[in-house]
Parts: structure tokens; C-alpha cells; sequence
């Protein structure tokens, strides 16, 4: 099978495409062929090893972890002895370690879940992390109900186009926040307001939200909070940009300015699940969640892929085609 690696820090220049041996299963993992990947800042983040201080996490001087991508969509092909809920044949998606290769494995009660038929592989590949981040963000971060005034910072992007149809799911009244280009993509897919970030600042425009969900971290938390009604809360999916201690700045600053004040400045970690993978499924196959996609790219041009998603300009989310099938 073709995976693809990196045996070191870098830009995409470093990623290579070598051929691995297929998975072995355990009794309760199974199988898939990988038809569609899905491309996400986690994984420039980590082919970098920035900022720094994940390297604690994921290795010092090189990574620990060779194979990249995580999201990924497909068909079971084989299942351990011990499976009950997938047999081969079964359309899944879900997240894994190695989404950038023609095979993984997954355990059965892990990230994982059921396809719908009416739903592509390129369709459910661009859902696990952006989508769950943003129904994580929303529901259990800031607790969005009925009638809450919600604003997307960052919502032309791959977690803030998820963020503000789920807030319209959630019976929201959402606000986006992105660049010219892409005003009248983001109000189709529910905003009621977009604002331009290009000729307007949101958090100088004398409006307020009861949630705000900062998927770019392009203001501090004490800013945002200038945006925020009282008792609102700000959830803080990007953390800010710098490769040594930038991001942990604005944690730092939220967390203890949250002992001092009513709103609630909210540090952010999604954790992908395969309870939350499957609602997520459900509001697809009722057309109610419809992915935005701005491009498509072959196995073998993953680096450009990277490349492209690393430069920001990205109009929600990056598909690898790993071995496209008929949906």
C-alpha cells in the first residue's frame, strides 16, 4: 500500500510517499480502504512540530509519528473477531492516524462511524475534525439554545463553515465573520449577518454576542471580550499564531482573567467520537450539514495540498482522493 511520511520536521518539501505493508487487524479493529482523506491545519501543524511546545507531545527532535492525515472516509474491508457493529462492505468514516494511504486501521469503538448512502466519500472525509470541533464549540463549550445570538470569527473556513450551519441547527442567530470573497458563501449557509473583517471589526462595532466562537485567534480573549454580552462566552478554537509561546499567551490570559469577570473566555480542545461522528452523519443524510469543499487533489499531490491548506486561503476544506470510487 502507498502511505504518506515524514521522517522529520518541515514543509510539505519533506513528505514522502512510500510503500508500507497493509495493517494488521486486532480482534476488535478493522480494516478500511481509504477512498477520500480530508486535509486539516492539525496536520501542517504537526508536520512542522509548531508551535514548539507540541514537540512534547509528538517528539523532540524528529516526529514519533510517521504517517500523516487523520480524516478520512471509505470502505471496511476486513473486521476482527471480536467486531460487532461493521462488516466488510460497511461505507464508514471517521478519524485515524495514516488517512493518507490506500489502507488503516480503526478500533471499532473509537472514532469511527456508519456512512450514509446518500452521502460521498469526499462529502464525509471533510467532516471528522472541523465538524466535530465545531459541534464540540458550540454545544458543549458554549451551550448554544434557541435564540442565541452567535458569531463565527474565521467562517469561511473548514471549522467556522460547520460552526455556523450547526449554530442554525442549534436555532441560532449567526454572524460570520470572513473576507470579501467569500460574503455571500458564508450567508448561504445560513448567517443572517456577515461582516467583512477587510472594512469592519467585529469587536469595535458596538454589537454583542452571547457566543462567540474564535476559529482564527486574530484577537486576544480580552478584546473578543469587548464583543461579548454580559455573562456571553467566547470559545477559543484558534489560539493565536507564533511558533514558541504566542498561542499559550492567549490561553494563559483567558483562563485567569476568567476568575476575574462574567463572561467566559474558553480554551478549546475537540476530541473526536464516534457518537458525535455519527449524529454529525445523520444531519448529512437529511441535508441539513452540507460540507463546503474548495478542492480536490490526487495521492500523489498531497504536498501541494498542504501547501494550500497552510496558506490560509483555503474556502473550507481540502479533499485528498486516495482511491476514488462511484459514491
Amino acid at each position: 500500500m502507498r502511505s504518506v511520511i515524514s521522517r522529520c520536521y518541515g514543509g510539505p518539501d519533506v513528505l514522502e510517499t512510500v510503500v508500507a505493508p497493509i495493517p494488521e487487524i486486532k480482534s476488535d479493529e478493522v480494516l478500511v480502504q481509504v477512498r477520500a482523506a480530508g486535509v486539516n491545519p492539525l496536520d501542517w501543524h504537526y508536520l512542522r512540530g509548531e508551535p514548539y511546545f507540541m514537540r512534547l507531545d509528538t517528539g523532540i527532535g524528529s516526529p514519533g509519528r510517521h504517517q500523516l492525515g487523520v480524516d478520512f472516509a471509505g470502505t471496511v474491508v476486513a473486521v476482527g473477531a471480536a467486531v460487532e457493529d461493521y462488516a466488510p462492505g460497511d461505507r464508514v468514516y471517521g478519524g485515524a492516524n495514516g488517512a493518507f494511504g490506500d489502507y488503516l486501521k480503526r478500533s471499532d469503538k473509537g472514532s469511527l462511524a456508519h456512512l450514509p448512502d446518500n452521502v460521498g466519500y469526499a462529502e464525509a472525509a471533510a467532516v471528522p475534525i472541523a465538524a466535530v470541533t465545531a459541534l464540540q464549540a458550540l454545544r458543549d463549550s458554549g451551550r448554544v439554545k434557541p435564540g442565541d445570538r452567535v458569531l463565527v470569527n474565521g467562517a469561511s473556513g473548514g471549522v467556522g463553515t460547520f460552526a455556523v450551519q450547526l449554530a442554525r441547527v442549534m436555532g441560532a442567530e449567526v454572524t460570520g465573520v470572513c473576507s470579501t470573497r467569500n460574503l455571500a458563501m458564508v450567508r448561504s449557509l445560513g448567517a443572517t449577518e456577515v461582516i467583512d473583517y477587510t472594512v469592519a471589526d467585529y469587536t469595535r462595532s458596538g454589537q454583542q454576542w452571547d457566543v462567540i466562537i474564535d476559529a482564527v485567534g486574530n484577537h486576544g480573549p480580552l478584546v473578543n471580550r469587548q464583543a461579548l454580552a454580559p455573562g456571553g462566552t467566547l470559545v477559543m478554537v484558534g489560539a493565536g499564531k507564533g511558533n514558541w509561546v504566542g498561542p499559550l499567551v492567549n490561553l494563559a490570559v483567558a483562563v485567569v482573567a476568567s476568575n476575574f469577570i462574567d463572561e467566559n473566555l474558553k480554551p478549546f480542545l475537540a476530541h473526536l467520537r464516534g457518537e458525535d461522528l455519527e449524529y454529525l452523519a445523520e444531519l448529512m443524510a437529511r441535508g441539513e450539514l452540507s460540507p463546503v469543499i474548495d478542492r480536490h487533489y490526487p495521492l500523489a499531490e498531497v504536498r501541494e495540498a498542504i501547501a494550500y491548506s497552510e496558506s490560509g486561503r483555503a474556502r473550507g476544506k481540502i479533499i485528498i482522493d486516495v482511491n476514488p470510487a462511484d459514491d
